[in-house]
């Protein structure tokens, strides 16, 4: 059994929002490739936050998607938010060339709309689990 199930979930929860900070940043920035990948980051980490808080096995799985399923099942109030699985997209191929036939991360991702869309996600979820943790 964990000691500080809290304080470990507010290191994640903490961190979490540090990155949606820096991926705002980036954003502004025009750098959406790395926003991107730090809104999947975001994300996760804020997920991990709140099972880190319910459960006690750790969590070595990386995919939004997954992390989202282990919320719910502990609390309904993540269903609505399954969209956010659309992040585990910017996982991999915003990062590396091989992630992208013929094209590199950083001219890849050129949408800024696509970049709001991942921060209004994260930004959900990290305030969803915000509430919840009384932060």
């Amino acid at each position: 059994m964990r000691k500080d199930p809290e304080g470990e979930a507010m290191r994640w929860l903490t961190q979490a929002g540090e990155e949606f900070k820096d991926a705002s940043d980036l954003m502004k920035a025009g750098r959406f490739y790395l926003s991107l990948f730090l809104c999947q980051q975001s994300t996760e980490k804020a997920l991990k936050a709140f099972i880190y808080l319910k459960e006690e096995e750790p969590i070595f799985s990386h995919s939004v998607a997954v992390l989202l399923k282990i919320a719910i099942s502990l609390d309904p109030d993540f269903k609505p938010l399954m969209g956010a699985k659309r992040l585990d997209d910017y996982y991999i191929p915003t990062r590396y060339p091989n992630g992208l036939p013929g094209e590199i991360p950083a001219h890849y991702y050129d949408d800024r709309e696509e970049v709001e869309k991942a921060l209004a996600w994260s930004k959900k979820i990290i305030k969803l689990i915000s509430e919840k943790m009384e932060v």
